[in-house]
């Protein structure tokens, strides 16, 4: 199933930001405009109505109002939304000017024009100031919505006539219906055209992430040396190249090293798996005595007894760079640990004519069947190289980070391009391959299996620990360091 696409999920939220940034501006706008055209309505009303009153009040009588009705008027002359209307002191209509049908009042030729019939509208006194909160609001004929002031106007005879000042609002309703309908439309545009343009945008910007799964795809097993090149990367995606040029490097290493691990194994199985086809052969090519036929199942045993070591030490390491292997770490003392181990080996440091010797004491938190199995491999490793009469030298010491334990062996020194190599599989430092009888070594033994030291160094990775080899012109030094817990 095809995932949704990346930039059309971020063109669809910036389009939806910006369908939100439009509805809060046009409402923004719309709600200004609303309230500046009814301040302005309102000004105009209040106006004409202090005008309209001020001219009333300069008339000496009822009769005046009709010889001067165009005076009157003219305040309202010029705006067709701007309707007027005087009554005389009994409540009749004397003037009207642009009504159109829009107040709700019978027409004047009809006879029955009378304040009367004016809407319910708050009356402004004759010697009170005309203010917008006296503005009334009302539907006239047809629907139409109406604003105005109905004030009394005291003559000069002390009579009170009333003057009735009007708007017709629908033109402003129209007009915002119309704005209100342009932003919907400038809206829909503007959404449509920003999800559009943040499409292009948000391809384009992505543009080096297509690139580095491109490159990506020319890694292949026999092309694991390509790294992911991709030109001005942005600086958000540089940590992620780097990221992946390093995955890479580690995979390609350990391609590389399970390559040579394999190559070395195959090698080193061939060996002893030739050497008893070899012997068996030469056995079958005449009859033989006896006692040849049973040296020659105790040779071939001898090398089923190397095979099955190497196998054993092959299933350690796989099972140790699991990441769910188990450790039984415990609290002991190293010295005690190195006197048991040297006690063990005894026999054969006879045999070989070597001395080995204990010093020191260190209390140490590790798993204690590895602790003795690391110990056990370096020992095994240092008898093998010691000249006859030579000395070994197992060691315990303790600081304030970490407890070392050192196994340290006269004899020829290791050339210094061989010591950082030393700790890998199957990697020997001389061609001879010789052989150390086993001995029946339940502490891991490995004789020239070439995984001794190799063992020894997962075993300290597995304990957080270190090993490292020391070689001086006489004598040569491993060095195991175990961290303190804490």
């Amino acid at each position: 199933m095809r995932g949704r696409s990346l930039a059309a999920a971020l063109a669809l939220a910036f389009g939806a930001t910006t369908l939100a940034v439009f509805v809060l501006v046009g409402s923004f706008l719309y709600v200004a405009l609303e309230k500046q055209l009814k301040a302005q309505d309102n000004l105009d009303i209040v106006l004409a109505a202090r005008h309209a009153r001020r001219l009333a009040e300069e008339l000496d009588s009822a009769q005046g109002i009709r010889e001067h009705s165009e005076r009157l008027t003219s305040i309202v002359l010029g705006n067709e939304a701007m309707s007027m209307e005087v009554f005389d002191p009994d409540g009749t209509r004397a003037i009207e000017h642009n009504i159109a049908g829009a107040l709700a009042l019978p027409d004047a030729a009809s006879g029955a024009a009378t304040i009367a019939a004016l809407p319910p509208l708050a009356r402004v006194a004759a010697t009170a100031r005309i203010t917008e909160t006296d503005i009334g609001d009302w539907t006239g004929r047809g629907g139409a919505p109406i604003r105005g002031i109905l004030t009394d106007a005291r003559l000069r005879n002390g009579d009170t006539a009333s003057v009735l000042v009007a708007r017709n609002m629908s033109d402003r309703w129209l007009l915002l219906d119309r704005y209100r309908d342009k932003l919907h439309m400038a809206g829909v545009a503007g959404v449509a055209l920003a999800m559009l343009l943040g499409y292009l945008l948000i391809r384009a910007a992505l543009r080096p992430l297509r690139d580095i799964a491109a490159s990506a795809s020319l890694v292949t097993v026999n092309r694991l040396d390509t790294r992911i090149a991709v030109a001005r990367v942005p600086s958000e995606l540089e940590t992620l190249v780097a990221s992946l040029n390093a995955m890479l490097e580690r995979v390609e290493h350990g391609f590389q090293r399970l390559s040579r691990f394999t190559a070395d194994l195959a090698h080193d199985m061939r060996t002893p798996l030739s050497n008893m086809r070899g012997a068996a052969e030469v056995a079958l090519a005449r009859p033989r005595s006896v006692d040849e036929y049973e040296a020659l199942l105790a040779s071939n045993l001898e090398e089923c007894d190397r095979l099955s070591r190497m196998i054993e030490s092959v299933l350690f390491l796989a099972r140790a760079e699991h990441p769910q292997f188990v450790k039984q770490l415990r609290e002991f003392d190293a010295g005690q640990e190195l006197t048991h181990i040297a006690d063990y080996f005894e026999g054969i440091a006879e045999e070989a004519n070597v001395r080995v010797r204990v010093n020191g004491a260190a209390s140490v938190t590790a798993d204690l069947e590895l602790f003795r199995r690391a110990v056990s491999n370096l020992l095994a490793n240092a008898i093998r190289y010691t000249p006859p009469g030579g000395e070994i030298v197992l060691a315990a010491s303790a600081s304030a980070d970490a407890v070392r334990v050192t196994v340290e062996n006269q004899g020829q020194p290791i050339p210094a391009e061989h010591l950082e190599r030393i700790f890998d599989r199957f990697y020997r430092v001389d061609p001879s391959r010789s052989s150390l009888p086993s001995a029946g070594l339940s502490q891991g033994s490995t004789g020239s299996t070439g995984l001794g030291l190799a063992i020894v160094r997962t075993i300290m990775e597995l304990h957080g620990g270190s090993v490292h080899a020391e070689s001086g012109p006489r004598s040569t030094r491993f060095v195991l360091r175990f961290p303190r817990a804490r």
